[in-house]
């Protein structure tokens, strides 16, 4: 390579001075000869990770080992001048395999560097280049294989994913991402192979599905992983999809309509400076899973049509179900399942006007998810009927028109009762409790339904309802008066 940065030539040269090799590997390489920006610099060496450190230690402005017990240290040199800050791994020659009953790799430290390449995923990752000398190396045909355009495991595909299961899932993970079909015997693997993947913890199981979901092509990569087998190990309510599907052809294929619409979700996201910066993982995901409920209510009725009757409340509590057994956070999880709940509020809309308070309400549900909601609203017309997409394609831009003019009214998405709890409390005479919860609860329908009545309206309203409702709050302590 001619060119390279001189932080990498510079820390070959700080390891050949204490007599051992250093060579920069993997992904950087792939990403370089494929003119990709890479903003990882991984590194392999005979240095021990005892060596690594020290020599580490002296030459970045600061550095960890917590990835010691794998033979990995890290260092980071910050920005000086015209040189930007640089962090690095170096790691030492090593191979990872997997003990059967274990979810955790076992590692061994290698000492030679084609050792170490032969342990790599793929061929196009399994290339390296010396340092400081700038010497390529590609014992496995690497640079053939990505000309190619092709997923082929250095060592024979089986022993390959015996070792790390993981392996299998990266396969369709870099089919997305790089555009790159998988070699023949290595996808008969992957098929033969699909229930090892059950060795591997969740949490990396996560790590490498949400790599696949936020990259250039999800759609490829999840084919990969469909067919396979593998997703019927990690995912199965996405090839559950399928059981949706009517032989008799009254209604649309599940599987591929989500497909379908979680590309039409990906072409909706924005820029970085727009509503929802793309790749979108919260949005890709619900798109993806938002009709995962139809396998499970889909009826057919007597006059021969097909329902999926609340499919959207029993998707999100699958998608909820499956997030958390693979470990998602909370947060991630919340945003993903209100989504699916939410997606079918907008069907009906262009059959019959919508009241401000549906509007508000609209609005209020989905909170900050709302440009979302637009995204995989508009990302699940996927008719073939043009009339019929236009006119849903209208009526949803009738919606957000309302919408931006109620918001520019009324600050939507700040919407809050006329009066907030120490009003309520005061105006009612009441101490904390069930009570002031449901008076809040009336005050905010309120506001939805009529909009802002101010604070005098509000608490003629508030006293009213108090009036007939009191009863109902028996054992609520009054202040004294």
């Amino acid at each position: 390579m001619a060119h390279m940065d001189p932080i990498v030539v510079e820390l070959g040269e700080v390891f050949a001075a204490a007599g051992h090799e250093l060579a920069i590997v993997g992904g950087p390489v792939r990403d370089a000869l494929l003119g990709r920006v890479s903003h990882d610099l991984d590194f392999t060496t005979s240095a021990s990770p005892d060596e690594t450190q020290a020599l580490l230690a002296k030459w970045g402005d600061a550095h960890w080992d917590i990835g010691k017990e794998f033979g990995t240290i890290g260092a980071k040199k910050f920005a000086k001048g015209d040189t930007a800050e640089a962090v690095v791994e170096v790691t030492t020659y090593r191979s990872d395999e997997y003990d059967p009953a274990s979810r955790k790799p076992v590692v061994a430290l290698g000492d030679n560097i084609e050792g170490d390449l032969s342990r790599r995923d793929f061929t196009v990752n399994a290339m390296a280049i010396r340092l400081p000398q700038r010497e390529f190396v590609d014992p496995f045909g690497g640079l053939e294989d990505l000309a190619a355009g092709v997923l082929r495991t250095p060592i024979a595909p089986e022993k390959s994913f015996d070792d790390d299961p993981l392996r299998m899932m990266r396969a369709a993970r870099f089919a997305g991402q790089l555009g790159f079909d998988v070699e023949e015997s290595a996808f008969a693997a992957m098929v033969a192979m699909a229930d090892r993947i059950e060795i591997v913890s969740a949490e990396r199981v996560h790590d490498e599905l949400n790599k696949l979901m936020v990259s250039a092509d999800p759609v490829r990569g999840l084919g990969v992983l469909v067919d396979s087998g593998l997703a019927a190990r990690v995912i199965p309510e996405v090839p559950g999809m399928k059981e949706a599907t009517d032989e008799h052809k009254r209604h649309k294929d599940v599987y591929s309509h989500s497909l379908t619409v979680l590309q039409q979700a990906i072409d909706l996201e924005t820029g970085p400076d727009g509503a929802v910066p793309g790749p979108d993982l919260v949005l890709r995901l619900a798109a993806l899973l938002h009709d995962i409920g139809k396998p499970a209510t889909r009826k057919f009725e007597a006059n021969g049509s097909v329902s999926f009757h609340h499919h959207e409340l029993v998707g999100a509590k699958m998608a909820a179900k499956r997030m958390r057994a693979l470990k998602y956070d909370k947060e991630t999880i919340k945003a993903v399942s209100r989504l699916i709940e939410l997606h079918l509020r907008f069907h009906g809309y262009g059959e019959g006007a919508w009241t401000d308070s549906a509007v508000r309400r609209y609005v209020t549900d989905a909170g900050p998810l709302l440009e979302r909601l637009h995204r995989l609203t508009r990302a699940d017309c996927t008719t073939r009927n043009k009339a019929k997409a236009r006119k849903l394609s209208g009526a949803y831009d009738s919606l957000e028109e309302r919408i931006d003019v109620l918001a520019a009214e009324e600050e939507l998405a700040a919407i809050r009762p006329d009066l907030d709890g120490e009003q309520i409390m005061s105006i009612l005479g009441i101490k904390p409790g069930r009570a002031v919860g449901g008076a809040y609860k009336f005050l905010m329908e309120l506001r939805l339904d009529e909009g802002p009545l101010g604070e005098d309206a509000a608490r003629e309203r508030l006293l009213a309802w108090w009036g007939e409702h009191a009863g109902e709050f028996e054992g609520t302590r009054t202040y004294e008066n």
